[in-house]
């Protein structure tokens, strides 16, 4: 049943995705092209995104526990350190450059883009360098921050 429900949530959002034009990387570029051929749809996306999340919240914390778990898994906060900032600061580089987030990536695939299959190939590289490179730092004894 919880594979299920992942699934059709899944499904939920990679169709809100590609109905909102989201999977267009030129569409997610104009959004950033504010001097030029700005399309501030990606904002209106984002706000609705963010309704919905501010409204499921609020209903899903009125329950003791989830429906299909034991504990809610919840980030405790945190500082903002270097690998916060830098991470964010790679996360809006790629962005950026290649007008696709992985939340609009990952639906785009089954287009069979060249253009999609390469940043996922690249986002996938870029996780496991990331994973290495905290292995590394951990090994020498400096402090890495999960």
């Amino acid at each position: 049943m919880r594979l299920f429900l992942s699934y059709i949530i899944g499904l939920i959002f990679g169709l809100g995705i590609v109905i909102s034009g989201m999977a267009n990387p030129a569409k997610v570029l104009n959004f950033f092209d504010v001097a030029g051929t700005w399309d501030p749809s990606l904002a209106f996306v984002m706000g609705g995104a963010l309704i919905v999340t501010f409204i499921g919240y609020r209903i899903v914390f009125r329950r003791q526990e989830p429906l299909l778990g034991q504990t809610f898994f919840l980030p405790a906060p945190k500082a903002i350190d270097a690998r916060l900032i830098g991470g964010s600061a790679v996360f809006g580089i790629g962005w950026g450059i290649a007008g696709f987030c992985p939340g609009g990536a990952l639906p785009a695939i089954g287009t069979g883009d060249s253009r999609v299959l390469m940043f996922v190939g690249a986002l996938v590289a870029g996780i496991f360098a990331a994973r290495f490179l905290s292995r590394i730092l951990e090994t020498r004894g400096q402090p890495v921050t999960a």
